[in-house]
């Protein structure tokens, strides 16, 4: 069973986070994309396409789809109203690990800013919240960093 998959980005302030997880998308066979609130978008608000993102995502937004959203909150009406079951990746006391096995063939992947993850009322509206468990000293890894390890795993096949 090949799995559907959305990755909603919310917030993400760097264009280089935003464009290394279109690369990453692109590698792993994400379907769509929807950039969220004050995520940068592949073209600038003059509809031209923006060099920096382009040297990061080595051109990944002309093979993928995305819609901008000005809020997470549509883009996950929009998800759940086509069926799919909304993982947030986030610490969170109610997570489970980003390995678990999750047998949803649509899935919908958000991430948060890279600073403060993602906002309370946006976890609620999750079906389940996944984290990436950290050993070292450091309590999280770069946005782009987990989104392509949680990316890689949900399409693994067990």
């Amino acid at each position: 069973m090949e799995k559907s998959i959305i990755l909603i980005l919310d917030n993400i302030r760097s264009v280089h986070n935003v464009g290394s997880l279109f690369r990453t998308s692109d590698g792993v066979g994400v379907g769509r994309l929807f950039l969220c609130g004050t995520t940068p978008t592949p073209v600038d608000r003059f509809g031209r396409k923006r060099s920096d993102f382009t040297k990061v995502s080595l051109g990944a937004e002309d093979s993928l789809s995305w819609e901008y959203f000005a809020s997470a909150e549509e883009a996950l009406i929009r998800a759940k109203e086509e069926n799919y079951f909304v993982l947030a990746l986030e610490q969170s006391e109610n997570s489970l690990t980003y390995d678990t096995l999750f047998s949803q063939e649509k899935i919908a992947l958000i991430l948060g800013t890279e600073v403060t993850g993602l906002p309370k009322e946006i976890i609620q509206l999750c079906d389940a919240v996944i984290e990436i468990p950290m050993r070292g000293k450091k309590e999280s890894l770069n946005v782009s960093v987990a989104g392509g390890i949680a990316l890689y795993e949900l399409t693994k096949k067990k």
